[in-house]
C-alpha cells in the first residue's frame, strides 16, 4: 500500500507530449509545426550570434556563484521594463514603476497572480478565447476562484471579434483581471488595431478592471521594439496602474534560461514600496532568488548600445523569414486551390498561425504525413522552410478535401 496509490495520472501536456512524439519519428520527411520556438531555414534552433558573444562577456566576469537579490539583477530588471515601457528612467528613479526578476514568463504571470489574490482580494480573471493553454492553468494555480473567457477569435471570418471582446468586458465585474496579450497574440497572430485598443482602454478604466499584460514576443512579433509595444505603452500614458510579464525566451532565444520580468506600475512611489515588500515575501516563499546567467546576458546586451543594435538586427532577419514563411504557405495553398481563403496567414503576426484547420485535419496531417502541430490547428510558421513548404502545403490542401 502506497500513499500516493491515490494519486491520478494527469493527461499530457499537448505541446510537449507533440514534441515527443515527433523526436521518436523515424519518418524522414517529418514535420514539427508545434513547440513555440525559432528554427532556421535548415529547421535548426538559432544560438544568437550576439548571445553568444554576451554569454562570454558574463562567463568572463563572472568572479562568484553568490546569491542575485530577491527580486533579482536590477541592472536587468530596469533595462527589461525599460524595454517595455520606454524612457521611464524618472518612474523608475521615483519608484512608481519597478521590475522583479521571474523565471520567464510563466514566473512572470505566477508571482503577479498570487500578489492580486492575496494583496488585491482578486477572485475573477478573464482570458481570450483562444488563449495561451497555461494562462487559466497558472491564474487558478494561485488561488483565483472564477475563470472566465472574453471572446477573440471569429471562427468564421478568422479575425478578432471585436464585438465579442467589447461586450465581455462591458459585462465583467469590477476588479476582475483582464489578461491581455501585449503583441502577436497566441495562438491565433491576431493584434487589435490602435484604434480597437484605445476602445479596449476605454471600458477597461469606465469598468474598474486590472489590466495585466503578458509580453512575450516584444520585437519578435513585427521586427520593431517599439512598434510591439505600443498598447502597452498606450495605457501608461493614460494613467493606469497594471502589471505585465515579460519573456527573453523568443527574442533573445533562451528558451532554457528562463529569463523573465514582472513589471508593476503604480501611481505613488510610497505604493510601490508597500507592493515591493508583499512581492519579495512572495518569492521568498516561491524560490527564494532568481537565477543569474540569463538575466546576466539579457542585461549585458540592453545595456550596451553596439550589443543592443546587433539583437535589434538578429530580430529583423528573424521576424522577416517569418513574414516570408507566411507569404509562401499563403501563396502555395491558393495555388493548389485549397478549399476557403487564406488572407488570414499573412493579416496574422508573429510566430503563430490560426490556420483554421480542424481536429480531424490535425489528425490526417499527423497520421499520414507527420506533420505535427496542436490539436486547434494553430501552427508555428517558424517550422516552415524552402525545403517543407510545398510538402506542408499539398498535405494541408489534401487534408481538406477528404
Amino acid at each position: 500500500m502506497s500513499m500516493y496509490g491515490d494519486v491520478q495520472e494527469a493527461q499530457p501536456i499537448e505541446v510537449f507530449h507533440l514534441v515527443k512524439m515527433f523526436t521518436e519519428d523515424k519518418n524522414q520527411l517529418k514535420v514539427n509545426l508545434s513547440v513555440g520556438a525559432y528554427r532556421t531555414e535548415e529547421g535548426k534552433p538559432y544560438h544568437l550570434p550576439v548571445v553568444k558573444k554576451s554569454e562570454a562577456i558574463v562567463l568572463q566576469n563572472t568572479v562568484n556563484h553568490e546569491y542575485l537579490p530577491i527580486l533579482g539583477l536590477e541592472s536587468f530588471t530596469k533595462a527589461a521594463s525599460s524595454l517595455l515601457l520606454g524612457d521611464i528612467s524618472k518612474q523608475l528613479e521615483e519608484g512608481s514603476i519597478f521590475g522583479v526578476q521571474s523565471l520567464s514568463g510563466s514566473g512572470a504571470l505566477r508571482i503577479g497572480a498570487e500578489f492580486l489574490v492575496k494583496h488585491l482580494n482578486c477572485t475573477t480573471f478573464y482570458y481570450s478565447s483562444p488563449t495561451w493553454e497555461n494562462h487559466h492553468l497558472i491564474f487558478m494555480n494561485s488561488g483565483f476562484k472564477d475563470a472566465r473567457k472574453y471572446r477573440y477569435w471569429n471562427t468564421e471570418l478568422k479575425s478578432l471579434d471585436t464585438d465579442g471582446f467589447y461586450e465581455d468586458l462591458n459585462n465583467a465585474p469590477a476588479h476582475s483581471v483582464i489578461i491581455l496579450h501585449g503583441c502577436a497574440h497566441n495562438p491565433t497572430g491576431i493584434d487589435p488595431t490602435e484604434e480597437q485598443w484605445k476602445k479596449i482602454a476605454e471600458i477597461i478604466k469606465e469598468r474598474q478592471l486590472i489590466p495585466f499584460f503578458d509580453n512575450a514576443y516584444q520585437g519578435f512579433a513585427s521586427g520593431d521594439v517599439e512598434k510591439d509595444a505600443w498598447s502597452v505603452r498606450y495605457f501608461l500614458k493614460q494613467g493606469f496602474e497594471f502589471l505585465c510579464s515579460q519573456s527573453f525566451a523568443k527574442n533573445f532565444g533562451l528558451y532554457n534560461e528562463r529569463a523573465g520580468n514582472l513589471t508593476f506600475v503604480t501611481n505613488s512611489a510610497e505604493i510601490a514600496k508597500a507592493v515591493k515588500s508583499q512581492v519579495t515575501m512572495i518569492v521568498r516563499g516561491m524560490y527564494s532568488n532568481p537565477p543569474n546567467h540569463g538575466a546576466r546576458t539579457v542585461s549585458t546586451i540592453l545595456n550596451d548600445t553596439e550589443l543592443k543594435n546587433e539583437w535589434l538586427l538578429s530580430l529583423k532577419m528573424m521576424t522577416d523569414r517569418i513574414k516570408e514563411m507566411r507569404s509562401l504557405l499563403r501563396e502555395k495553398l491558393e495555388n493548389l486551390n485549397a478549399p476557403g481563403k487564406w488572407n488570414h496567414i499573412t493579416d496574422q503576426i508573429g510566430m503563430f498561425s490560426y490556420t483554421g484547420l480542424k481536429e480531424s485535419h490535425v489528425e490526417y496531417l499527423r497520421n499520414k504525413y507527420h506533420i505535427y502541430m496542436l490539436r486547434s490547428g494553430r501552427i508555428n510558421v517558424c517550422g516552415l522552410n524552402k525545403n517543407n513548404i510545398n510538402y506542408v502545403a499539398e498535405a494541408i490542401n489534401e487534408s481538406l478535401r477528404i
